[in-house]
């Protein structure tokens, strides 16, 4: 976020004692507190250290910034790993002199050291100030998109968004021969027949059940990452909201998703997908999918969340198809990438 001549920092590991700290910075630049959002991320980082890159910067005057990064291991459909650069704030006084750079470097360091090939982030499109850091920092548009959908409270006697109908392909004519798994049952006759997907909360019993479904849709093994996002589940269940849906006795879907307030440009709540999976037995005109966003709106609306979203390729029609059929409009967030060579 500068550009003037940099005034030598130390950098080092963030802490627990550095809370109140980063609390005071970001709720200067957000004009809001944002401290259990914050405390969340520390309490993640003491869980899954290897999972997160958390620094601060420190100058003659004391705690002058800091940067916090997440590794993306399977969210949003990527195939390789990823940090996501969540959150970065300067002191005031230190704006100007070097100090978000010097964080930065110290993070594409920390990424290089652990094998990951990129950072992504996003910003709106309205924040020119740190659009142009971003700029200096060699970021480009990332080739995906963010998509976002609004929760109309019933409370609030207001409509939802209207549904659209989903792009028409057929099964397995899409980029990567994706099947269409959230395709409006043909009739009510077939509907009624077929039954309703039962969409239920998430527990750790369902990991096998995921890990199948997961692995027929990539082809990949990702049991890991999976098992770790369902314990996060289990572990903090106010920042989790995820399901699976049942047809014919069997787990047939999962969505994983988390609820919080978040990184740049997001100060009021918002739910964010992580994935979406379908068994392909069951993705084809079984409304699988629907079901499961038409449970997670209501959750959501429950617990007062305002908004949804999620990130989807330029590449991946279908997905895109289904999200925009499910009343989803690009978001005013822009999605970013920074690529490490050598």
């Amino acid at each position: 976020m500068e550009t003037t001549t940099c005034v030598p920092v130390a950098i080092r590991a963030l802490g627990v004692d550095d809370l109140d700290s980063v609390v005071a910075i970001d709720a200067e630049q957000q004009g809001r507190s944002r401290r259990v959002y914050i405390e969340r991320r520390v309490q993640a980082a003491l869980r899954e250290p290897t999972l997160h890159a958390q620094l601060a910067a420190v100058d003659d005057n004391g705690f002058a910034g800091f940067m916090l990064g997440r590794v993306l291991e399977g969210e949003f459909g990527l195939s390789d790993t990823a940090l996501r650069l969540e959150l970065l704030g300067v002191r005031t006084d230190a704006r100007g002199r070097g100090a978000g750079t010097q964080l930065f470097e110290a993070l594409l360091l920390w990424a290089r050291r652990h094998d990951v090939p990129e950072l992504h982030t996003a910003a709106s499109w309205r924040d020119t100030r740190l659009l142009h850091w971003m700029a200096d920092m060699r970021f480009e548009l990332a080739p995906t998109t963010i998509v976002e959908r609004a929760i109309e409270h019933a409370a609030d006697g207001k409509q939802p968004p209207p549904e659209r109908r989903a792009v028409a392909l057929e099964k397995g004519d899409g980029p990567g021969h994706e099947i269409d798994f959230g395709a409006r049952e043909s009739n009510d006759f077939e509907r009624q027949s077929r039954g309703h997907a039962d969409v239920r909360a998430m527990v750790p019993a369902d990991l096998g059940d995921i890990v199948r479904i997961d692995r027929a849709i990539t082809g990949r093994e990702r049991s890991g990452y999976i098992g770790r996002r369902l314990m996060e589940t289990m572990s903090d269940s106010a920042i989790r909201v995820s399901l699976t849906a049942r047809l014919d006795g069997v787990i047939v879907g999962f969505l994983m998703a988390r609820a919080d307030w978040g990184d740049f440009g997001r100060t009021e709540p918002v739910a964010v997908i992580d994935t979406l999976g379908v068994d392909p037995e069951y993705a084809t005109r079984r409304g699988v999918g629907r079901a499961m966003l038409r449970q997670l709106f209501a959750n959501l609306d429950a617990l007062r969340v305002e908004r949804v979203e999620t990130v989807i390729s330029h590449h991946d029609q279908r997905t895109a198809g289904f999200f925009i059929g499910n009343g989803f409009e690009p978001s005013q967030r822009l999605a970013f990438v920074r690529r490490l060579q050598g």
